[in-house]
């Protein structure tokens, strides 16, 4: 009798785990199915720096030219009309095919943006264009497209202004970190600070008594953080910064930082020079070894050049 009962009790055990794996599993598939559109329902616009951070995409279209269809178009569209080098304003929610078309205004735009970067100017999605794409940037614009054309910036030498050349009316600032700025980072962007104060010959630079009086704020940011211009996490825009008198830098905080030259990682120190140049007015250079430059290895150290100097000395006159 109590083999019997222990029988039909393992038996009742070994159907309810069946049912509760039938459950899991379930949950498993449609946890799988819906999570690419609960992301999508989460952030419905495509983000400009898609591009960067979407290689499998980016590899698709290598080679692409005028006249084309191919899926990932629009993205790109998106990408160059963020960085300044094509006025297209469609809405990145709209599904229409034909924007997925390589057209002519698309090749200029491509052809501007591998003169902007030294490359061979074919309009054509060759590897060396891809693989700048691809890129850890900055996220400020490299030029302003006005209209249809493709004029740039105003340049002098290889430095450019922020359109409008914004500058500070004085030439001592304060600066503040906000409240979740790991405090390990704070040291190289004192440093950072430091290195425009002894090139510029009309700044100075202090730590503020508190983030809220602070000229100059620099934060920690994520995704999506109200200012207009979200990160889009680990790879593709690194940090972008405010022209004045705004004065907010922030850094993407799910990027891998590091101290100095560290593998797989990108330096504190060299991009907060770089975001600080656009804090005082300057815009992106075109001379790769400038700080200026608006894309960053990992791995590596970089610092002011002379371009970056005359720059900023051209701007305020000093």
């Amino acid at each position: 009798m109590n083999i019997v009962k222990a029988s039909q009790h393992l038996n009742v055990v070994v159907e309810m785990a069946s049912k509760l794996f039938l459950t899991f599993s379930c949950i498993l598939f449609l946890a799988s199915f819906m999570l690419p559109v609960l992301s999508h329902l989460q952030d419905p616009h495509l983000r400009p720096n898609t591009l960067s951070g979407n290689g499998g995409s980016l590899k698709a279209m290598q080679g692409c030219r005028k006249g084309d269809k191919v899926n990932g178009i629009r993205d790109l569209k998106l990408y160059l009309a963020h960085f300044g080098y094509l006025n297209y304003k469609k809405n990145p929610s709209a599904t229409d095919l034909e924007e997925n078309h390589f057209d002519e205004e698309l090749e200029v735009a491509v052809k501007s943006y591998q003169v902007y970067y030294h490359l061979n100017a074919t309009g054509i999605l060759d590897e060396p264009t891809v693989s700048q794409i691809a890129m850890p940037r900055c996220g400020c614009l490299d030029k302003v497209t006005h209209g249809h054309t493709h004029n740039s910036i105003h340049t002098v030498s290889r430095y450019a202004f922020l359109p409008g050349t914004p500058r500070w009316n004085k030439g001592q600032l304060t600066y503040g970190f906000g409240p979740l700025f790991p405090a390990r980072f704070i040291p190289p962007v004192d440093r950072a600070f430091g290195r425009w104060d002894a090139a510029s010959q009309y700044f100075t630079f202090s730590r503020a008594t508190s983030y809220q009086v602070a000229d100059l704020k620099v934060t920690f940011q994520r995704v999506d953080h109200r200012d207009g211009s979200p990160f889009n996490g680990s790879g593709g825009v690194l940090a972008h910064a405010f022209s004045p008198p705004d004065g907010r830098v922030h850094f993407d905080a799910d990027e891998r930082w590091a101290i100095g030259a560290v593998p797989n990682a990108f330096d504190m120190e060299s991009v907060a020079i770089h975001e600080i140049g656009h804090l005082l007015g300057l815009g992106h250079s075109q001379f790769q070894s400038a700080i200026m430059w608006s894309s960053f290895s990992s791995g590596v150290t970089k610092g002011l050049s002379s371009d970056d100097i005359q720059g900023l000395r051209a701007l305020y006159g000093a």
